[in-house]
């Protein structure tokens, strides 16, 4: 599992790449809502979890996909981006896991996020 506890994770950008590498793990009628990717990682947003994608090694081989359902979400915290700081953060803390930071870059819109998290999380 992804160590959540050293800081922020990674700063995201929208990319539909992870959406289709995910496929795989997602359980029949399954939706993907949002995906995003940083370097190497990402996180993809389904209609049932968050699943981080870890890229693990020098080849890239080897992947770590950890799954962070919506219903152990006790608690979240939305911060948009401003005028001098253009990332914008989401705070997730999950029952038995604890915090959960990912950093997003760009224009992405956390609000919309965070209504999809409300709406399954409450």
């Amino acid at each position: 599992m992804i160590d959540f506890q050293n800081g922020s994770f990674f700063k995201l950008k929208q990319n539909d790449e992870y959406a289709g590498k995910v496929s795989q793990l997602l359980l029949p009628g399954e939706k993907v809502i949002s995906s995003f990717k940083a370097i190497r990682d990402g996180v993809v947003f389904t209609d049932k979890r968050i699943v981080v994608v870890n890229v693990q090694g020098i080849t890239g081989r080897k992947v770590d996909y950890s799954s962070l359902p919506y219903s152990k979400i006790s608690a979240f915290s939305v911060e948009t981006a401003g005028t001098f700081d253009l990332d914008s953060e989401l705070e997730m803390y999950f029952s038995g896991l604890g915090k959960v930071k990912l950093e997003f870059t760009g224009q992405t819109n956390l609000v919309e996020i965070s209504k999809l998290i409300a709406s399954f999380a409450l």
